[in-house]
């Protein structure tokens, strides 16, 4: 037997295992038959009970690794209380990833039966927070139109309610991001009377018992009352990155998209030359603002990545410019089968952050796996966000659908290429996608890899929009290379 099958018969034996544990039949589907894979390989899979997931967060607690995932809106039974609960959040200890183990189920909002959902989530330490309980762990998720919420989950498979936001008064929420050394989070949040359906809110949950609401932030133009409101409806928020002083927001997922560098201290501080530096007027809202790039009406801006301090090695011969700062935009695409403008992801110069300028871009050709007509979703959804040092500026890791999982070197920001790709297999619980044709309804199952993250031990966490479950994979080969495992 060669090495390479010894080492896919190992890999099935383990995930026969890991299926049982979940209580799954003997004759489970593998989830390695039917995969497509280059350059990386299936660790570990958990079906999710069946759930629509959107995005998976890893955090070590301890000697634990604890992977918290958001769900779209839906139900399921939980084998674990043995009920129908609506979707919320998965915990899944990957301590070991060959062998995830689902720990627990946290509904959305109870009240919103097949509704219920908590797409996003955010954790942070209580000894990293300023006013946290030292040896607490805490997660932030995002519940809908029920707000936002704050659990205690330093036991993982014991949840417990700390704190509510914005209850049952917004019209969405979406992906936030929450600082854990000074306790801000910047909330996605629908509130009554602002254009879009997403803007910012600022909380302080450096106490997470005791929220503490510090102002609304958004576009200028986008705010209750202003000039030409109506025009600016289209620029919904998607999500914002912080590093260091810069908080980078990206608007508009699948079309006019908008990338906006925002100086921090600015933004917390407010306009000192006004009376009420937080008030939503034009001038306070582009006092914080470096830069707004708006990137056209075919193009969209899911994720904005900060990836600085690249030493391009191309330019090491250069007197000048051989280090720069860039920023991965990430479109969305949207509807089934192609029937849309194609999204891809982008590699924008900012290392002068008042000129920004697009260098290069990435997409996976369509003929290399005929996908528009394999059904559902085909081009980007998101990238990894973790800056874990074994990926960052070198490898970034594409969720894209039908397209699976794609490992992109990005050392030459003008030239990204791929190293790797793994595509799932559908399995029993994958659901169809569907499109009209002459006023017929014509539906097919297809992946639908829909958010990925990456661990500081370098494992992949990609899970399916189609209900399909996490897929846990690695690098192998010469992409494996390019990372820096050391």
């Amino acid at each position: 037997m060669f090495p390479s099958m010894l080492v896919r018969d190992s890999l099935s034996a383990a995930l026969a295992v890991s299926l049982l544990a979940f209580g799954a039949s003997a004759g489970a589907q593998d989830p390695a038959e039917g995969e497509e894979a280059l350059n990386m390989r299936l660790v570990g899979y958990s079906d999710l009970q069946g759930r629509s997931a959107y995005q998976p967060i890893i955090q070590r607690q301890g000697d634990r690794w604890i992977a918290y995932i958001g769900h779209h809106a839906g139900s399921g039974r939980n084998p674990l209380t043995g009920t129908d609960e609506g979707n919320g959040t998965s915990v899944v200890d990957v301590t070991d990833p060959q062998n995830p183990r689902y720990v627990a189920h946290i509904p959305g909002d109870p009240a919103k039966g097949a509704e219920s959902e908590a797409q996003m989530v955010r954790t942070c330490s209580g000894s990293d927070l300023p006013e946290g309980v030292d040896g607490s762990m805490y997660l932030l998720r995002a519940v809908g139109r029920s707000g936002h919420d704050i659990w205690d989950v330093t036991t993982p498979e014991q949840p417990v309610l700390v704190s509510e936001m914005e209850r049952n008064v917004l019209r969405d929420t979406h992906k936030s991001w929450w600082e854990c050394e000074t306790g801000i989070a910047y909330l996605v949040s629908g509130v009554e009377g602002w254009a879009p359906r997403r803007m910012t809110q600022l909380y302080d949950l450096s106490n997470p018992a005791e929220p503490r609401f510090i102002r609304n932030f958004g576009l200028a133009g986008q705010q209750p009352g202003a000039p030409g409101h109506d025009e600016m409806v289209r620029y919904d928020l998607h999500g914002p990155i912080a590093v260091g002083n810069r908080i980078y927001f990206g608007y508009g997922t699948f079309l006019d998209g908008v990338v906006q560098i925002v100086d921090r201290e600015k933004l917390l501080r407010g306009n000192p030359a006004v009376e009420n530096p937080f008030e939503p007027t034009d001038e306070n809202l582009n006092y914080p603002v470096i830069t707004t790039m708006f990137t056209g009406p075919r193009l969209g801006a899911h994720t904005v990545f900060p990836v600085l301090g690249i030493e391009v090695p191309e330019f090491a011969a250069n007197s000048e410019g051989r280090t720069r700062d860039m920023l991965l935009v990430v479109g969305e695409s949207l509807r089934n089968e192609c029937l849309e403008n194609r999204q891809m992801m982008y590699m924008v110069d900012i290392t002068d952050e008042t000129r920004p300028w697009p260098v290069g871009n990435f997409q996976v050709p369509e003929a290399s796996g005929s996908f528009c007509e394999r059904g559902g979703r085909f081009g980007t959804h998101s990238s990894n966000e973790n800056m874990t040092p074994i990926y960052y500026g070198r490898v970034v890791f594409l969720a894209y659908f039908n397209g699976g999982i794609r490992a992109v070197d990005i050392r030459d920001p003008w030239s990204p290429r791929e190293i790797g790709h793994y595509i799932p297999a559908i399995n029993e619980r994958t659901t169809q996608r569907c499109i009209n044709v002459e006023g017929a309804e014509r539906c097919k199952k297809a992946i639908q890899t829909n958010n990925l993250e990456v661990d500081d031990r370098g494992y992949v966490y990609a899970v399916d929009r189609a209900n399909t479950g996490l897929h846990i994979v690695e690098l192998t080969g010469s992409a494996r290379e390019v990372a820096n495992f050391q």
